[in-house]
């Protein structure tokens, strides 16, 4: 279906061409030079110590378990409303996930109440998902964290730059994790980050990134060695310079694209303010976001309410989605089944109306007009 509004916007042009196009006529274009400086660069924005450029935000997810010590019989704390992706690498590890509820229709990350109230000598890690480019309560889970001496994994996939406490998501845990999909704010089409200021961690996880081995080829091409020794079981999870190279110009780009949508969020909240069947999450957070997504949740609704909205807005040309169906409903995860009524509620009532720096005043009033008279 043709959207005469889309739910994003890749902001490619001709800069991605031309660095893809460089990188090509190199002749190097696997993990090498611009995977380094996509990693140095990505190190400075954050202010963190190590960067690691790995294939997906997946994949770092599944290493930052394995550098957190996560293994089979462990319980790993999570929120369920959130891609599967950061429950699937609980699994990876023959770990047990424990779903907690998030705090409020208003406040979508998870519960530090809900997280300490699930806490068994089991446990062993925290997972937070920063929804939307919005911080959980970090303060709260570190403390957590101290008290029951358990890891803190960061699942920072909606959240580059956005700010706790003037402290970059992704930095305040052990591991923070973050995903350059095609429609995140920074894109290389698939791609991830891992990040820590702990060295050891980035030593372990660089071997585990590239099969276990002592160096790569790109470091034996330049006449440092001739040979390899494997000294870990690992996997590929590399990232390309092909990718790289899009990153870097990706994050030339991330300040100005998320100035652009913060006034793009303020403009949604002046439009939506005075419906009273919408409520806007984290309409009055004051930390700088990434504002990855807008999401609002009907009020008084129910699913089949809510899918019926979907698709008279589809009707009017306008592209929305949900973020997202809770985990712990899916049928693998059936077995893992928890209590969340704020969760299911969400998820069942749940809004993503489309957002990017490029989305004008005049579509922004469309859709906020087109809502109103939905839902009033």
């Amino acid at each position: 279906m043709n959207y005469k509004i889309p739910l994003f916007d890749l902001n490619f042009d001709e800069y991605e061409e031309k660095e893809v196009i460089n990188t090509l006529r190199s002749k190097w274009i696997s993990t090498g030079p611009k995977t380094a400086e996509f990693e140095n660069k990505f190190s400075s924005l954050l202010g963190i110590k190590y960067s690691l450029a790995v294939s997906n935000c997946t994949v770092a997810l599944h290493l930052a378990m394995i550098l957190c010590g996560v293994k089979e019989g462990d319980e790993v704390i999570c929120p369920s409303l959130t891609f599967v992706a950061t429950v699937n690498a609980i699994r990876y590890v023959n770990a047990r996930p424990v779903f907690a509820d998030i705090k409020s229709y208003e406040d979508l990350t998870i519960d530090p109440m809900e997280i300490e109230n699930k806490i068994t000598s089991k446990t062993k890690a925290i997972v937070v998902m920063h929804y939307g480019g919005f911080a959980s309560n970090m303060n709260a889970i570190m403390s957590l964290s101290e008290k029951y001496k358990l890891k803190v994994i960061e699942d920072a996939c909606h959240g580059p730059l956005s700010e706790y406490q003037n402290e970059k998501l992704g930095t305040i845990g052990n591991v923070g994790c973050f995903s350059f999909f095609s429609n995140k704010n920074i894109s290389t089409g698939e791609g991830g980050m891992l990040v820590t200021n702990n060295f050891k961690y980035y030593e372990k996880a660089k071997l585990l990134r590239s099969h276990g081995m002592t160096s790569l080829s790109y470091e034996r091409s330049k006449g440092h060695s001739t040979g390899y020794d494997v000294v870990d079981l690992g996997y590929n999870y590399r990232m390309d310079d092909i990718r790289a190279s899009i990153g870097i110009v990706q994050l030339s780009k991330i300040q100005k694209d998320l100035n652009k949508r913060a006034e793009v969020r303020q403009f949604y909240i002046q439009e939506l303010s005075s419906n009273k069947q919408v409520i806007i999450p984290f309409k009055d957070y004051k930390e700088f976001s990434s504002n990855y997504i807008f999401p609002i949740v009907l009020r008084d609704s129910t699913f089949e309410k809510r899918n019926e909205i979907r698709n008279k807005l589809a009707e009017f040309g306008i592209q929305t989605s949900v973020h997202y169906p809770a985990v712990h409903r899916f049928s693998i995860y059936k077995e893992f089944n928890n209590i969340l009524p704020v969760t299911n509620y969400v998820a069942d009532n749940l809004i993503t109306l489309p957002m990017y720096g490029n989305l004008s005043k005049s579509e922004i009033l469309f859709i906020t007009q087109t809502i109103n008279q939905l839902t009033q």
